[in-house]
């Protein structure tokens, strides 16, 4: 069977955010191709190019010319995985969508299997990772600690090991489309909007070529978006934390208020002066750094800019919800010198 286009309502969406991946096109729809063409009637596969640098867009506009199905929405620079994530959401018209990687670390032949799962009823169906090999021990150790952190204390339980991999009903993107905050934690968005939900254990597969693209200082600002987008937590902490140094001035107070009554009056000690200054100082920067955080979220939300600027489209549907979805140039051809 050929896929001619990428017709409105295609039974089945592929969202691919990509970042410096022009190595990796290719190869990936040579795998991911022949896998929809048997597993679905009809399909789209929508590349959003996250700022690539590289030729990551001449190479998607070159596999468009071979199937028309294949499209890209090109963001006006680098907003990030997660919003990219979202612009695919948005320009995806399938009865259902998958979200995979470009690197081929997720491997496309799960698609049917979550084709089929779909076709059971399950409307949320996510990729488990059997293991983590492929990353270094102290990542493995730092995911590890985030997900025991996020589980013990998070308004929301993460199902062990899913990650973007997954394929959702277009019930479940309508509910992902309506979450429009800029702070995204996606793994947190997709258990949040609930529906009926099946882990799919699969083994992630070495990196095509490439690097990650997440350095351990965004894997942190990514670990303060989910904590802080999903828990209260981390204010909650500063108030137990100053009523335990209350209750420990108040108790002190009382000890000297007693040892001058009984002793007399003794001269205080200026190390102790300066380490207690200094100490609930530390404290209350602490404390203000927290609430930081909160205000500026809050203060990025009021502003209400677009979460993302699409700078061009080849070959994708307009967009089917247009009011906050961002700014979003006209659909123009594919270059045909490409």
């Amino acid at each position: 069977m050929t896929n001619e286009a990428a017709p409105r309502g295609a039974e089945l969406s592929v969202i691919i955010p990509v970042l410096n991946e022009a190595e990796n096109v290719a190869p990936l729809l040579g795998r991911l191709v022949p896998i929809l063409e048997r597993c679905v009637g009809s399909y789209e596969v929508i590349f959003v190019d996250d700022g690539s640098t590289d030729g990551t867009l001449a190479a998607i506009a070159h596999a468009h010319g071979a199937d028309p199905a294949i499209g890209v929405v090109s963001l006006s620079r680098n907003f990030g995985k997660e919003v990219a994530i979202a612009a695919g959401l948005d320009h995806a018209s399938g009865a259902a969508s998958v979200i995979l990687d470009a690197d081929l670390q997720h491997p496309p032949e799960m698609i049917e299997t979550f084709v089929a799962r779909w076709r059971e009823g399950y409307k949320n169906i996510y990729g488990q990772r059997l293991d983590r090999s492929a990353d270094s021990a102290l990542r493995r150790a730092l995911t590890q600690r985030f997900y025991r952190l996020f589980g013990s204390f998070g308004d929301t339980r993460l199902p062990e090991g899913a990650g973007d991999f997954r394929l959702l009903d277009a019930q479940a993107v309508a509910a992902l489309r309506a979450l429009r905050e800029r702070a995204r934690f996606n793994k947190g968005l997709y258990a949040w909007i609930g529906f009926r939900s099946l882990g799919v254990p699969f083994d992630v597969a070495e990196r095509h070529t490439g690097a990650s693209k997440f350095s351990y200082r965004k894997l942190t600002r990514f670990a303060l978006d989910g904590l802080m987008s999903f828990s209260t937590l981390p204010l909650l902490v500063w108030t137990w934390i100053g009523t335990v140094i209350s209750m420990i001035s108040m108790c002190t107070a009382i000890y000297f208020v007693v040892e001058t009554l009984v002793f007399g009056a003794d001269v205080p000690g200026f190390a102790s002066l300066i380490v207690s200054i200094t100490f609930l100082a530390g404290v209350q920067l602490l404390s203000l750094g927290v609430l930081g955080e909160y205000i500026g979220r809050i203060f990025a939300e009021v502003k209400g800019r677009p979460l993302y600027i699409v700078e061009s489209r080849i070959g994708c549907a307009e967009p089917l919800a247009r009011p906050m979805l961002g700014i979003v140039a006209p659909c123009v051809p594919a270059d045909p010198r490409a």
